[in-house]
């Protein structure tokens, strides 16, 4: 018999041959085990491969412990992170919901009109609503005002025809309340650099030294009598910014005649919370890139960019040096007016957070988180009614109030869908 081996032939004979025949059998059992050996290296390999392929994706959504700057993966099918498909792994479409506590909340009357992408500022009782879309192709002009003692909305005015109607930058110092920047129509219009400032006592509007460039939702705050605008994007709508620049205000007016220059945040992107309190400004939250005009569109057609949102958190102290604090429970994006400030802690409610990692699409949020200023840890402390991004958030007399925003399309399908005035709050008890 004829046996090819690397293209040389072998015969054996039967007589006077028998050492020949026992090392062909040999030879041909270490080929069997070598190839048996070489398929299972493959397999795991794969199954190691795949599975740390769908660590390295489900790695952004779950703390590993409060303090900690590192995402990990939920617990395995923990509330239906995951299930098995026919190709594999598969996350479920509510896989990055938190486990949190169910909050009892309640609906109030609905804003006159639905708005995404507004701002708000709280002055005592008083929730001030800014502009914002009421869908791609319609924007608002005028200020709606809630009443949080009487809890209903009872005034409106409108804002100046030249000033943006959204992705603003806003801060109040308790009766003025300073709007920089912003887009300026609908769709993916170009950002402006006119800035105003309203007298809500009298409701006057007042000119501000024009920004150096123009922003997409800056962050925004007052601090040290300065106002201070920080990161958003840049003309294009997607390059994120880390310019830092402030100037000196005073009862709606400016004290400089030009913007200095600060030191430049460590990140860039727009859609993050600014606050201010215990004298130390943070910046919470934001993304990087956002959607942008389509090439030759006469009505700038929004058209969309790869975006990366993220949790980090910064702090700015009289030093003027930035410090990274822990990371959010999660990424977390369009919550520029989404907080409060209770009981010495940050509350945020909702937002938006990264892309599903294989439908590609935008997933809201649905947890309320709470910011401990005491131990600069994170909580999540109960849910919405709903996910929801943009939302406009108040706090009066123990009640957190939210009004505004895009809502998401249902229990199971956290992708955004309707653009909603509705208004509700809840009694929070805080530890």
């Amino acid at each position: 018999m004829a046996a090819r081996f690397g293209g040389h032939t072998h015969r054996h004979h039967n007589h006077g041959h028998g050492v020949s025949t026992t090392k062909l059998v040999f030879l041909l059992m270490f080929v069997c085990l070598l190839l048996t050996a070489l398929v299972a290296d493959a397999f795991w390999a794969s199954s190691s491969s795949v599975s740390s392929a769908y660590r390295s994706v489900a790695s952004i959504w779950a703390l590993e412990k409060p303090n900690s700057n590192k995402y990990v993966v939920p617990a395995p099918f923990d509330h239906n992170s995951s299930k098995e498909g026919e190709h594999g792994r598969v996350l479920s479409a509510t896989f990055a919901d938190l486990s949190a506590p169910e909050l009892d909340w309640e609906q109030m009357d609905s804003a006159p009109v639905p708005r995404l992408d507004g701002y708000s500022v709280q002055i005592n009782d008083l929730l001030y609503v800014f502009v914002g879309y009421r869908n791609l192709d319609n924007v608002h002009s005028h200020i709606d005002v809630f009443n949080l003692s009487e809890n209903k909305w009872s005034d409106w005015f409108d804002t100046p025809r030249e000033m943006a109607n959204s992705h603003l930058g806003v801060a109040t110092d308790g009766r003025f309340v300073y709007i920089v920047s912003g887009q300026k129509g609908p769709q993916c219009r170009t950002a402006i650099t006119l800035s105003y400032s309203l007298d809500t006592k009298t409701k006057q509007w007042s000119s501000l030294p024009r920004l150096p460039a123009p922003r997409y939702a800056p962050a925004t705050q007052l601090w040290r009598g300065r106002l201070h605008v920080m990161g958003g994007s840049k003309e294009n709508r997607h390059t994120p910014g880390v310019e830092h620049w402030s100037i000196a205000v005073k009862d709606g007016r400016a004290l400089e005649k030009e913007w200095r220059s600060e030191v430049p945040i460590p990140r860039g992107g727009p859609h993050r919370g600014c606050v201010v309190v215990n004298d130390k400004l943070f910046v919470i939250g934001g993304q990087e890139g956002d959607f942008m005009p389509k090439p030759n569109s006469p009505i700038f057609k929004c058209s969309r960019r790869k975006e990366v949102v993220y949790g980090d958190v910064y702090m700015l102290d009289g030093s003027m040096k930035w410090q990274t604090l822990p990371l959010m429970p999660k990424p977390n994006s369009h919550i520029e007016c989404s907080w409060a400030v209770v009981n010495n802690s940050i509350i945020i409610a909702g937002g938006t957070t990264e892309k599903h990692p294989q439908t590609k699409r935008m997933m809201l949020v649905g947890e309320v988180f709470q910011f401990h200023l005491d131990s600069l840890s994170w909580s999540v402390i109960g849910k919405l009614p709903y996910r929801v991004k943009t939302t406009l958030v108040g706090y009066w007399d123990g009640w957190l109030y939210f009004t505004s925003g895009q809502r998401d399309r249902g229990p199971d399908n956290p992708q955004p869908q309707k653009v909603i005035g509705e208004t509700w709050r809840t009694k929070l008890h805080l530890s």
